[in-house]
């Protein structure tokens, strides 16, 4: 063991790291800026500063302790920006609750997380109403609404007019750093979805070392003071990929949006000329073939994509428009930002390097990742090496609520399991392959199922793809591709296999890669968040 030698003066202030010293820049230098909720409502950071007191004490009036957990289910909202402070600053746990997982999901989960409080948007009133006798834990309901709505006999009261009811002052107390501050559930394909939990201390490194990452890059891809974020990833899922808490640590201007209609997304980038966003491909996808695109300014808006695979085809559409559009990555379980795929400073600057932005990146800041082999031996940072991605990071999460046997096989090995497998080359890059559970066994090789949609993606009139492993007699698994076509356009078989072959003759992809079977659907099965389904698209045509 090594000793300290550091001398400890009794007065001395032991800096925790919470979620509350991330508001004092801000308040000290931000008080006037903006925060903008859909086209309802603008306040200042100031008036930010008070909700989140008077939320903390209208949690004590509700009797909520410490340890606690308070549900939040609203769409992305000034609201959920004051829970996402007071809630752990109050040293209680804040539950983000996926709105559009079943039902019975959601349930589940209100229960599993031990839940006592729950905040409501009155759009899912009928969705709470179907659950309501399935809550074990749930005392109180508070009611929030947009538009005046009539209040339900046993809630305790409507958002605006309790907090209203309250003092601006609250004396947030200095809490352990390692106290839990939210938690929420995986989207997982299969069971019921799985706990993630975070830490003040995790919560505060991840922002430090993503706002860190973001806001050193010398032009592309860079976050800084003068832009106007607004979020569409929903702030349910992985605190809208950690991304809010940067933003009002630096005091920018924020935009939420609430539900997400793709016009209206474009219609708040124009007038409140919004610069910086994050979001799955999917939401890119709508927003590019959304009815007032064409007439949309779309220049200066950075864009992070993350929670899918970024095809070449829907980028270069992006960089078409003027999107500053690049890749992230990481996991329900990874807080979430592991990587970002910036454009380094000694790239050409003449040319959009496209193959840059689409690897899966560059590791931020405190951030030990690695691709290993099926003995967790390290592989080579040679840009061929394949293996399963693992990664370390101060902000990971411990793992599994409640479930210790899935928390080890997380944890298997000292290093965080990701599923993903990929590539390392030596310039730092991570390009994740495929998932493991995704890539196909065919004729004693592996392919890519990422790698083939990209490819099967270039083809004209494909707007969509997602490429299964189908069971075979003879290989083990062929490759089949599900195939949406453009509104307007056509495509066939005969195209997509030409498409393939191109791939196969240039050597780009084994002659294993081509499709057995091309079909054509009218959708993708998705997760609740977005993703391609690819389990439930298995269960349906494999």
């Amino acid at each position: 063991m090594i000793e300290s030698n550091i001398v400890v003066t009794p007065s001395a202030y032991d800096y925790p790291l919470l979620i509350k010293q991330l508001l004092h820049t801000p308040m000290a230098t931000a008080g006037e800026q903006e925060i903008v909720y859909s086209d309802r409502q603008r306040m200042r950071y100031a008036d930010l500063f008070e909700r989140i007191g008077r939320l903390a004490n209208l949690l004590g009036r509700l009797g909520v302790a410490r340890g606690d957990t308070v549900a939040m289910m609203d769409w992305d909202s000034h609201r959920y920006l004051e829970s996402f402070f007071a809630v752990p600053m109050y040293g209680a746990v804040l539950q983000t609750v996926n709105i559009r997982l079943s039902p019975e999901q959601i349930a589940y989960t209100l229960n599993d997380a031990g839940a006592s409080v729950v905040l409501v948007n009155a759009e899912f009133l009928p969705l709470l109403m179907q659950i309501r006798g399935e809550l074990r834990t749930v005392r109180l309901f508070v009611l929030i609404a947009d538009d005046p709505v009539e209040l339900p006999g046993d809630f305790e009261g409507e958002y605006e007019a309790l907090l209203k009811a309250c003092p601006a002052q609250f004396d947030f107390p200095d809490l352990d750093e390692n106290t839990r501050a939210t938690t929420f559930y995986t989207t997982g394909t299969t069971g019921n979805p799985k706990g993630v939990y975070f830490s003040h201390r995790q919560l505060v490194l991840h922002t430090l070392a993503v706002s860190s990452a973001l806001a050193t890059a010398p032009s592309q891809g860079r976050f800084h003071r003068g832009d106007v974020y607004m979020p569409m990833t929903p702030m349910f899922h992985v605190h809208a990929w950690g991304i809010p808490y940067v933003a009002t640590m630096m005091g920018v201007k924020q935009v939420y949006p609430g539900r997400y209609l793709p016009d209206h997304l474009l219609k708040l980038k124009v007038t409140e000329r919004v610069t910086f966003s994050h979001c799955v491909p999917t939401i890119l996808m709508m927003l590019l073939d959304a009815p007032n695109a064409a007439k949309t300014d779309l220049g200066g808006w950075k864009m992070v994509i993350g929670g899918a695979a970024l095809p070449a085809s829907l980028a270069q559409r992006a960089l078409d428009r003027g999107i500053d559009v690049f890749t992230g990555y990481g996991m329900s379980e990874t807080c979430p930002i592991l990587t970002l795929a910036q454009v380094p400073p000694e790239a050409p600057a003449d040319q959009t390097n496209l193959d840059i932005r689409l690897k899966t990146g560059r590791p931020v800041p405190l951030v030990d990742l690695k691709t290993v082999d099926v003995r967790m031996q390290p592989l080579a940072r040679d840009g061929r090496a394949v293996g399963e991605v693992v990664v370390r990071a101060p902000w990971l999460t411990q793992g599994y609520l409640h479930k210790p046997e899935a928390s080890e096989q997380l944890w298997a090995g000292g290093y965080l399991h990701t599923q993903d497998i990929g590539t390392i080359d030596p310039a730092g890059f991570l390009q994740v392959t495929d998932r493991i559970k995704d890539v196909i066994k065919t004729g004693g090789e592996w392919v890519s199922s990422l790698e083939l949609e990209d490819i099967i993606g270039r083809c004209p009139g494909v707007a969509e793809v997602a490429v299964i492993g189908v069971p075979d007699a003879r290989w083990g698994e062929r490759p089949a591709a599900l195939v949406v076509v453009k509104a307007g356009a056509t495509a066939d078989e005969a195209s997509v296999r030409a498409e393939v072959e191109k791939a196969v003759e240039a050597g780009q992809i084994s002659r294993y890669a081509m499709p057995e079977r091309v079909r054509f659907v009218d959708a993708l099965d998705r997760t609740s968040v977005g993703k391609i389904n690819k389990r439930a698209l298995r269960e349906r045509f494999a």
